[in-house]
């Protein structure tokens, strides 16, 4: 199973004199295949959270689980095996390499790993066709709208074929339309079983998960489910609130 376990999570900055409690104590389950999105104010630790839950960080005490792995434990070396297998980033800039094509762009985590064969640039070209950019595979990003390019964000995110999809503010840079465009593809990915957390600050987007959980002040605030028919209603409305001819 590669469910993620939560248990008694904090994490401490010491700055200068201060201690900064980002988190404490924080404890949930993300299930395989659960769709999760985490909300709170400036300062309530969901960034914290996240950057914990993809490896880019370790807590001062707690535990995390990713599967049967505590990676709380683990050494660097370790969790940057974790994060190239096992995890996919989402962000809210893009951070596409400008001198790289889509293709190219969605190789880069293999090429960290050494896998540049041919088998691996056709699992790339077959990425890009998913995304919806097919007729785009030699463009580089100053020839991509900012939608074309989270597209080859989340192409790129799932190159190693991933346990969980980490996404940060992923819509934050763009218009109406194409959030609802991506929040498309990522329920598509969730219905296949790729279990996704995403950081939000916008209501409408964290009404299409599965789950929103809320913190505050470094702790959990609500863990609540949306019900299947509250998620259809929100995408409904997303599209009932596009411009005429956006459809």
């Amino acid at each position: 199973m590669h469910a993620c376990t939560i248990r008694e999570l904090t994490k401490e900055y010491v700055l200068k004199s201060e201690t900064v409690r980002a988190l404490r104590g924080v404890s949930f389950n993300v299930p395989e295949g659960d769709y999760v999105a985490i909300m709170g104010p400036s300062g309530s630790g969901k960034s914290t959270l996240l950057n914990l839950l993809g490896c880019l960080d370790q807590p001062t005490n707690g535990q995390l689980l990713l599967g049967e792995d505590d990676v709380a434990t683990m050494t660097d070396d370790q969790l940057a095996e974790i994060r190239s297998r096992r995890i996919g980033f989402v962000f809210q800039s893009y951070n596409l390499i400008q001198q790289l094509t889509v293709v190219e762009n969605i190789q880069v985590p293999l090429y960290y790993q050494g896998r540049l064969g041919a088998q691996e640039r056709d699992r790339c070209i077959e990425l890009a066709h998913r995304v919806g950019l097919g007729d785009r595979l030699d463009h580089r990003p100053t020839q991509l709208s900012g939608g074309q390019q989270q597209r080859v964000a989340i192409a790129r995110s799932l190159v190693n074929d991933p346990y969980f999809v980490l996404a940060d503010e992923a819509t934050g840079n763009l218009d109406s339309k194409t959030t609802n465009e991506i929040l498309a593809l990522f329920d598509e990915l969730n219905s296949e079983g790729r279990t996704i957390i995403m950081v939000t600050h916008e209501d409408e987007v964290a009404e299409r998960a599965k789950r929103v959980v809320r913190l505050r002040d470094g702790l959990l605030q609500s863990d609540a489910t949306n019900s299947e028919e509250s998620r259809k209603a929100a995408a409904q409305r997303a599209l009932e609130l596009l411009p005429v001819g956006d459809e």
